[in-house]
């Protein structure tokens, strides 16, 4: 197995909505904002090659979206998935599975693009794998989440048939030396790979813990849907991840793909900070 780390670029959200109740005097020192109170985020996806089978898990926000959508989050930087996946040696039409943590429209936007009138899928050879509890959630949304749920992202997965559906238990396995843990805070049923990799246990933190300055527990998102939820998911999973050593991999972190923890005085914070490259 080979792990490599896929920036499909950055875009921009309110810094306020990613920190949540902390004040922007604190969290402004960890991603400063702009004149418009807009801070950078990456969207980092994760490439396993393992045998015959090449998985993505996640492929940002993808470019089929019209102007007016891409204005109210300031895509940039030089890196898509294309030119990423390129530098690896690699295509879209390699990728044999995508793995997405869940629906909402930065994470899975790739899933999908134009031909001519009509949306297909962007990875032609590929099974697409959700879970049936988050699908429903996804494709039946509700009024605080919809606008992060899209359906031209979403539906056209099912009708090209190229969909499957992974068991919704903590734990799961979903191919040798990959589980699944389930986190409902941010979203229902959001699905993080763990993955033994080289002597180490390395989780894709997708949106439960964004980036290195959502480590601290009160730091949770005001996009997520069940805050005090996240709160006791991070806390369980951040023990965890100290006491077994877990590496974590950063979806969003604009500058930190990896880290470790360690028990301080103020609690759990990062350790060592890392590429995968560098293992």
């Amino acid at each position: 197995m080979k792990l490599y780390s896929v920036n499909t670029g950055y875009f921009k959200l309110d810094g306020g909505a990613m920190f949540g109740v902390v004040p922007k005097t604190i969290w402004n020192k960890l991603n400063p904002a702009d004149s418009n109170n807009l801070c950078s985020w990456a969207m980092r996806c994760l490439l396993i090659e393992d045998g015959d089978r090449l998985i993505l898990v996640d492929n940002g926000i993808g470019n089929k979206q019209d102007e007016k959508f891409f204005g109210h989050y300031y895509l940039h930087g030089d890196d898509s998935l294309d030119s990423s996946l390129q530098k690896l040696g690699f295509h879209r039409n390699d990728i044999t599975d995508v793995f997405l943590t869940h629906l909402h429209f930065d994470h899975c936007g790739g899933s999908i693009e134009r031909d001519g009138d009509k949306l297909v899928p962007a990875f032609k050879n590929a099974t697409f794998w959700s879970n049936l509890r988050h699908w429903e959630w996804a494709t039946e949304p509700n009024d605080r989440e919809k606008a992060s749920f899209l359906k031209e992202n979403i539906l056209p997965i099912e009708q090209s048939g190229q969909l499957k559906f992974i068991e919704p238990t903590n734990g799961v396995a979903f191919i040798d030396n990959i589980s699944v843990r389930f986190a409902n805070g941010h979203t229902d049923a959001m699905m993080l790979p763990q993955i033994s990799y080289k002597g180490h246990t390395i989780v894709f933190m997708a949106d439960l813990l964004p980036s290195i300055g959502h480590i601290p527990i009160p730091y949770v998102m005001a996009y997520d849907m069940f805050p005090l939820t996240t709160l006791h998911e991070k806390k369980q999973f951040l023990q965890e991840a100290t006491d077994k050593q877990y590496l974590l991999f950063f979806e969003h972190d604009p500058v930190h793909e990896c880290c470790t923890l360690q028990m301080t005085e103020k609690g759990i914070r990062h350790k060592d900070i890392f590429t995968l490259e560098s293992l």
